[in-house]
């Protein structure tokens, strides 16, 4: 892993919580985006060499809908850099660390993704993210 690239946070409205962490962080968000296949809404603030990215579930059966439902607003996973998520995602299933994909899926901010189930990692949630490289 190279570095902590993002901590996502699910929250119920995405308008209202950028405007609280514009104020919070004392710097605008640089993008929103939405993510139509995991029916979600992002946007990111830039923080260092780290990011932030707040969700929105745009359908009730998406996973933030229900992790919102379930917990409420706050951390929902930590993601780090990978040079090669494949190689990465191998290694891994090796060491017995559960994947929730099989393959890398196209995420938000330009990044193929890969999540570790939390039940495998101390009840946290770990994605796996490298830059698309097209």
């Amino acid at each position: 892993m190279v570095r902590l690239e993002h901590l996502g946070i699910a929250v119920k409205n995405l308008e209202e919580s950028n405007e609280l962490f514009e104020k919070m962080l004392g710097r605008p968000l640089y993008k929103v985006e939405e993510v139509a296949s995991e029916h979600v809404k992002t946007a990111f603030f830039k923080i260092g060499e780290s990011k932030i990215e707040l969700l929105e579930a745009t359908a009730p059966e998406s996973a933030i809908a229900k992790y919102v439902e379930k917990r409420g607003e706050g951390l929902h996973h930590v993601a780090f850099e990978v040079e090669d998520i494949y190689a990465e995602m191998e290694r891994l299933k090796n060491e017995g660390f559960r994947l929730l994909n099989e393959e890398p899926k196209r995420g938000a901010d330009n990044k193929l993704v890969c999540f570790v189930h939390p039940k495998s990692a101390n009840g946290v949630l770990m994605e796996l993210c490298q830059e698309i490289r097209e």
